[in-house]
């Protein structure tokens, strides 16, 4: 018989609500591709409250729940949620995390991911805190309990950037990384370069949903510093915290200087990176950089994403793909699923 996990969704915005339309519209599929099925036996989100089902929460009318609807009409539904009670008593084997969390402690989601592993449940997330703040601690929690903990989807959204550095590239030597890690930003400096103001460009991209109604945890680079940090611990073997790394954001690079740059056959990005010297002393950084037109990462545009792992045997490898949106991210969660399975 086809085994069968079951998912509590913790948050139930676009990006779990876009794995369960997944599970609901495509399951069939899915377990036949994968060898199992999924089956979301909870959900809970501070705007709907929270449903817990152990045959199964109905998620054709879950889904159809809009602002101002609550999961109180569901069975085993409530207009309000508790999320430690729920996360640690669900029937379920799998936490999919996706909250909103603090760039300065990793709260909430720090916590329900704590809740979970504490409970023998794995967990898979999209939020960079956890993994930023503690991931040492949380993986050791996984490991003592029997569970697992993946957060691929906190760096490059679906782009597998962390299991092509523990995966494909094991043994290659990386030395460093450098990434181009924010769309919103990256985004800002492109269409700088074709001539609009960095007021514009803002406003573009938050019509676009690129930026939030306010940008500033992209643009001052809090968001990259919080990737490189998850990056620098995971590939690097660092035990970094986000606040050691010095950053700078894009708001000082003026039209002048994006001018200056493209007369010269160059280009302005918001960089993460970190390395190790010969010495293997740790460097890391978020700041604007000029790249020149051949750097692997220069023509990369828009709010796409993209990572150069410098490493010994295979010099410079570079991969790039989206680093936002709700199926990407989506797809990320059901990427870490899938890792889970394969390691039982």
């Amino acid at each position: 018989m086809i085994p069968c996990y079951d998912i509590a969704l913790i948050g139930f915005g676009n990006v779990n609500r876009t794995l369960a339309g997944i599970v609901f519209l495509n399951g069939d599929k899915l377990a036949e591709e994968l060898g199992f099925r999924l089956r979301v036996t909870a959900i809970s989100d501070w705007k709907y409250g929270q449903v817990v089902s152990a045959d199964g929460v109905d998620l054709a009318t879950a889904l159809a729940c809009q602002s101002g609807d609550s999961f109180a009409a569901l069975p085993g539904g409530s207009s309000t949620c508790d999320n430690e009670t729920l996360i640690r008593t669900a029937p379920a084997d799998i936490v999919a995390e996706a909250t909103f969390t603090s760039p300065d402690d990793g709260e909430p989601a720090l916590s329900h991911v704590r809740w979970a592993l504490e409970s023998g449940k794995s967990v898979c997330t999209t939020n960079k805190g956890p993994a930023a703040f503690a991931a040492r601690e949380l993986k050791a929690l996984a490991n003592a309990n029997g569970v697992r903990f993946e957060y691929e989807g906190a760096v490059m959204s679906g782009t597998p950037v962390l299991r092509l550095a523990s995966g494909q590239l094991k043994g290659a030597g990386i030395k460093g990384f450098a990434g181009i890690l924010n769309g919103t930003s990256n985004y800002i400096l492109t269409r700088m370069g074709q001539g609009i103001t960095q007021e514009a460009a803002i406003a573009e991209a938050q019509k676009l949903g690129y930026a939030e109604a306010d940008p500033t945890f992209d643009i001052s680079g809090q968001d990259v510093r919080l990737k490189v940090t998850v990056l620098a611990n995971d590939i690097l073997g660092a035990n970094l915290r986000a606040h050691e790394i010095d950053m700078e954001g894009v708001s000082g690079v003026t039209p002048d200087m994006i001018g200056d740059a493209t007369r010269s056959g160059s280009c302005w990005k918001l960089i993460g990176q970190a390395s190790r010297g010969p010495d293997g002393v740790l460097t890391a950084s978020v700041a604007p950089q000029v790249l020149d037109r051949d750097h692997p990462l220069a023509a990369i545009s828009g709010a796409t994403n993209a990572i150069m792992f410098d490493t010994d045997y295979l010099g410079p490898v570079t991969i790039s793909g989206p680093g936002a949106g709700r199926k990407e991210t989506a797809y990320a969660l059901l990427s870490d699923i899938i890792a889970i399975d394969a390691a039982r």
